[in-house]
């Protein structure tokens, strides 16, 4: 399953997904994982929830964020949340462009009974069609 939460620049879209992960963390039976672009939250989320920034591995645009996502699930398959701020910022494109991360994302999920929570710097109604049919 894939969760979104849309929102505009400033309006608490990585707050809403750190309580999220907070939240799920309490009861996961599996491992989550909190992938982002800046160490900022580092402090916010909960222990046991695996905190990944990208900038570390030099992840650049959304061929690197696919298959780095990819490896993450491949690397241990007891992954039951996912949480994943700024796609668009970390994949370095537009929202309106990233139909392909949405499918696979989608299949990997599905694949794996896995969870993952999306920020989308975007107001809900102005989402794309490919992402708005799981806000």
């Amino acid at each position: 399953m894939i969760k979104i939460i849309p929102g505009a620049k400033g309006s608490g879209k990585t707050k809403k997904l750190i309580d999220a992960a907070n939240r799920d963390a309490e009861s996961a039976k599996g491992v989550s994982a909190f992938i982002t672009d800046t160490k900022r939250y580092m402090y916010d989320l909960n222990r046991a929830v695996r905190f990944i920034d990208v900038t570390d591995y030099n992840i650049a645009g959304e061929d690197a964020l696919c298959g780095f996502v990819k490896g993450i699930a491949a690397g241990n398959h007891d992954y039951e949340y996912m949480y994943i701020d700024g796609i668009a910022r970390i994949a370095g494109k537009k929202l309106s462009e990233m139909a392909g991360i949405f499918y696979m994302l989608e299949k990997l999920s599905a694949d794996n009974d896995m969870v993952i929570t999306i920020t989308c710097s975007c107001p809900a109604e102005e989402l794309p069609e490919f992402i708005a049919k799981y806000a």
